[in-house]
């Protein structure tokens, strides 16, 4: 593999370089010192990782052909005209939240967990809507760390708001993680979002 011998000549180029500010004239010293270099004594073993490849499964206009995701669901997980493709560990996820089954989902980092719990419960919330019923906190979602309940809002965000639906019909959401001003803490109990984003840490305390 190339990534073996850019491994071999990065640490062949560093060699040269952190032996050439001296020269040994012990024999004895010179010796035991390659011995280290020649070891490998001065660096750690290469880290690869490789990202695995996740089975596919169906887009998203197939559950909301067969009625399983509601037809504005559909508008909203997609980039644009194309229709989202989900892992095969998320549309089985989707399907389990359908039937009412709780669910475990374990899988590497980049994989799309988030899609696996967020489908269903924007697909909850646009049906509640179309239903008639008052608007409601259906989702609290806590995350460990402010950044990633940022980040995940943002992504969220960005699904529902490219989707055209009417305003009455795209699913709010809202964050309380201790950055918030005293203002829109407040208006949250008032006017509360359908999802919440929340943190385990609260202003360096775990809640």
């Amino acid at each position: 593999m190339k990534a073996f011998k850019f491994d071999h000549r990065l640490i062949d180029s560093y060699a040269r370089f952190s032996r050439s500010f001296s020269t040994i004239r012990s024999d004895d010293l010179k010796s035991e010192i390659d011995h280290q270099y020649d070891a490998g004594r001065f660096w750690p073993d290469a880290l690869l990782s490789l990202n695995p490849r996740y089975l596919q499964g169906a887009t998203v206009d197939d559950p909301v052909a067969s009625g399983d995701l509601d037809e504005a669901t559909g508008r909203i997980f997609r980039f644009g005209a194309t229709p989202i493709r989900f892992h095969r560990h998320q549309a089985q996820s989707i399907a389990k939240a359908r039937t009412g089954q709780s669910y475990v989902v374990t899988t590497g980092t980049g994989s799309g967990k988030s899609l696996c719990f967020f489908v269903p419960i924007v697909d909850a919330i646009v049906r509640a809507r179309k239903a008639g019923r008052a608007r409601k906190t259906s989702a609290i979602i806590v995350y460990p760390m402010n950044a990633l309940a940022n980040s995940q809002m943002n992504e969220i965000d960005k699904f529902i708001s490219q989707s055209g639906l009417p305003s009455d019909l795209k699913p709010i959401v809202g964050r309380y993680t201790g950055q918030e001003s005293q203002e829109e803490r407040r208006q949250i109990p008032d006017d509360p979002p359908d999802i919440l984003l929340g943190c385990c840490r609260f202003h360096g305390h775990e809640v």
